[in-house]
């Protein structure tokens, strides 16, 4: 019987036209969602900062309270080192949007016992209201 094939016979392999389409949206998927991750991020970063000022201020109105402080005081930071470290780490919240290097001293301005601290990374965006 000689070389005889069936349709079935034979491997069915993507064309480069089915190949472009794939490519073409994943691209288009990758385009719509990157941005949002971009602003998801940024979004929670803004968020974890305004909740690091505010516990700083927490901590600001307890130091003054409990060394009979007044308003135009300014603590330092090892003054608030026991209101603020409540983790094992023992470390002393920085800015998130500040990168791998950042400290507590570069990321936070604590200001006076009556004004709220500051953000020195993104002051426009990251304040207490």
């Amino acid at each position: 019987m000689g070389d005889v094939r069936t349709k079935s016979d034979f491997r069915r392999a993507f064309t480069l036209v089915e190949i472009m389409i794939v490519v073409a949206l994943i691209g288009l998927l990758a385009a719509l969602a990157i941005p949002n991750f971009i602003r998801a991020r940024t979004t929670a970063q803004t968020k974890v900062c305004i909740n690091n000022l505010r516990q700083i201020d927490s901590a600001k109105q307890q130091w003054a309270l409990e060394n009979k402080q007044t308003g135009g005081a300014i603590p330092v930071q090892t003054e608030l080192e026991p209101f603020l470290i409540r983790t094992t780490s023992g470390v002393m919240p920085i800015c998130p949007s500040a990168g791998p290097t950042a400290t507590f001293a570069t990321s936070y301005a604590i200001n006076e016992v009556t004004n709220s601290p500051t953000c020195l990374i993104d002051p426009g965006n990251h304040a207490l209201q």
